[in-house]
């Protein structure tokens, strides 16, 4: 996939959050998290990351239940997303709608592993 076409999909996913990315992109947006500047739907390499602080080089991905069938890929997508100098976590839909406050508390600590 060319970059134009990357890019062309992220404005696409941008427009369609899911309702899990909705919750957590309502909370990370505007540097809500204790000042920390996240984006989303992000072209990195050959795949799009949900969200992105780049001043930690920090990647948050939701998964939703189609994952747990694509443990293998996911797993490939997260090694060659590291090639890139990120780090990658990744969070069940359900975690969000159920413990928003543990999902950012998880992502505060490992941008406060990062910052140090």
């Amino acid at each position: 996939m060319d970059r134009t076409t990357k890019t062309k999909l992220a404005r696409k996913l941008r427009q369609n959050l899911t309702d899990a990315e909705r919750r957590l992109w309502y909370r990370l947006r505007a540097s809500r998290l204790e000042g920390h500047k996240f984006r989303r739907q992000i072209p990195i390499g050959k795949y799009i990351a949900d969200f992105v602080c780049e001043s930690t080089k920090l990647i948050v991905e939701l998964d939703g239940g189609q994952h747990s069938d694509m443990t293998d890929q996911d797993a490939k997508r997260t090694i060659e997303l590291e090639h890139f100098g990120y780090h990658v976590i990744r969070f069940w839909n359900n975690d969000v709608f159920e413990n928003m406050d543990g999902v950012l508390g998880a992502i505060l600590d490992e941008i406060n592993l990062r910052s140090n």
